[in-house]
């Protein structure tokens, strides 16, 4: 069974086509990688996979759930590392850790575990106002495994990151993981090599699919 499944996608704002006819299907440890200017509907995408929006037309199956009626079973399966870190920021690393692991059931040692695997248990008891975007960002990455997803959706994962916390991040939601990803990033690249397939968007449209050369990709930006 594939780990997504796209047929025609739509999903409107208003009148607004935000994604029109998008089709992809991602194999189970494949990594899809998203391509496309800004307001391309890149993080729409995302939303919708991660079942935060719903679609308004086609098929939309993940990891097995059949959305929207499905999206219920998706927290358990799904870890999302978006723009917003989603910590609370007058709260420490440790303790936002262990608030989302509380809502997915896992216990204590597995923080203390993340916590050393981002490198940031020395950190970790100081509130989240008072470190910088890197060190978030590493915090981010650990709350969006917490769970151990199958199944993780990447806003420009690298944000923030110097590349040695980029390294120490990699067996976490890198492709080493072994977990199916979808990565949405401006690194053409970059992400052309850190994935299986891609998808290009072009003001909501998928105007590439599968096989892309980075000249393709670029054109998106024009």
């Amino acid at each position: 069974m594939p780990a997504i499944e796209l047929d025609g996608l739509e999903r409107r704002y208003g009148e607004r086509a935000a994604l029109a006819g998008v089709s992809v299907t991602v194999e189970a440890g494949q990594t899809l990688v998203v391509l496309g200017a800004n307001g391309a509907g890149k993080t729409t995408l995302l939303r919708v996979l991660s079942g935060l929006l719903r679609p308004h037309a086609g098929t939309v199956r993940v990891l097995g759930a059949e959305l929207p009626g499905e999206r219920w079973r998706l927290p358990r399966l799904v870890g999302y590392l978006g723009h917003d870190p989603l910590l609370y920021r007058d709260l420490t690393g440790r303790e936002n850790l262990r608030y989302h692991a509380r809502l997915h059931g896992v216990g204590d040692e597995r923080v203390t575990e993340l916590l050393e695997a981002v490198g940031m248990e020395r950190r970790a008891d100081e509130p989240i106002a008072e470190l910088s975007r890197g060190m978030v960002q590493r915090l981010a990455t650990a709350r969006a495994v917490l769970h151990d997803p199958a199944l993780v959706l990447l806003d420009e994962p690298r944000a923030g990151l110097d590349p040695a916390a980029t390294e120490l991040l990699e067996p976490l939601v890198g492709r080493g993981s072994g977990r199916t990803r979808v990565l949405v990033t401006h690194d053409i690249e970059g992400g052309l090599a850190d994935s299986d397939l891609a998808v290009g968007l072009k003001d909501g449209r998928q105007v590439l699919a599968g096989s892309v050369q980075a000249a393709e990709a670029r054109a998106l930006y024009s």
